[in-house]
């Protein structure tokens, strides 16, 4: 029931009472009347009630808000802080608290960003209890500057990736080439050392022996064999 419905109940009653006014004797108008009555007076009393309800909450809340202190932040708190742009809130992390005890100022960074923005506490407000992540949805949009960053770093890294992608094609066309190398030299039955399974590293059957290297036009470290000293007496020592 609203205040529109009594309007309706009212306007009808009067007609009612102005048709009962030339057939005073009817008994369906008079019954209508007598309901017409009992429901204006319903809806008066329903819309009392309500009037009563709303501004015994806004009190309640009003002293609610009197009452209660101010949230106090620290740096490195999440939180949700109003974009200057479009008065609209973001999740984001506070950096740094600064300001007097009275006046406190605040950085904010949003998450997902990089920038930071200047924030008053009336533009910081708790994550609700149920928040969890940042929905892809809550994200602000970006400046023009952050999308002119955004695209010169995306470009930088096509360009590092275009490098990385240049570099491993030269080096495997250059192990093609040496492959290719190899196995002509093979079927001519040249032998080259590290290929077909042979080692250009080449050691004697004796085990004190040094490692040669193959094709080094070298050969091989000759093993001397060791022995003790003899001490030959001279002519100085006699006399």
């Amino acid at each position: 029931m609203d205040r529109a419905d009594l309007e309706t109940y009212q306007v009808q009653l009067s007609q009612v009472e102005l048709a009962l006014s030339g057939d005073p004797d009817n008994a369906e108008l008079a019954h209508l009347r007598s309901e017409l009555k009992e429901l204006i007076d319903l809806t008066q009393t329903a819309l009392a009630q309500a009037e009563a309800a709303a501004n015994t909450k806004a009190e309640s809340s009003r002293k609610s808000s009197a009452t209660t202190p101010a949230h106090t932040w620290s740096a490195g708190d999440e939180c949700l802080a109003k974009y200057s742009r479009d008065g609209a809130w973001y999740p984001a992390r506070i950096t740094v608290v600064g300001g007097s005890t009275e006046n406190r100022v605040y950085t904010v960074v949003f998450k997902g960003y990089n920038t930071t923005e200047p924030a008053k506490l009336s533009d910081l407000k708790p994550l609700p209890p149920n928040y969890h992540q940042t929905p892809a949805s809550s994200k602000r949009k970006m400046t023009e500057e952050e999308e002119e960053e955004r695209e010169r770093k995306k470009k930088k890294n096509e360009k590092k990736l275009e490098a990385r992608a240049a570099k491993a094609k030269e080096q495997n066309a250059k192990q093609a080439s040496w492959q290719k190398f190899a196995k002509k030299a093979e079927k001519k039955g040249v032998q080259i050392a590290g290929v077909s399974g042979t080692s250009i590293f080449k050691t004697p059957d004796n085990p004190l022996g040094k490692v040669g290297v193959t094709g080094s036009g070298k050969g091989m470290t000759e093993v001397t064999p060791m022995g003790k000293h003899k001490f030959a007496a001279t002519d100085d020592d006699n006399s």
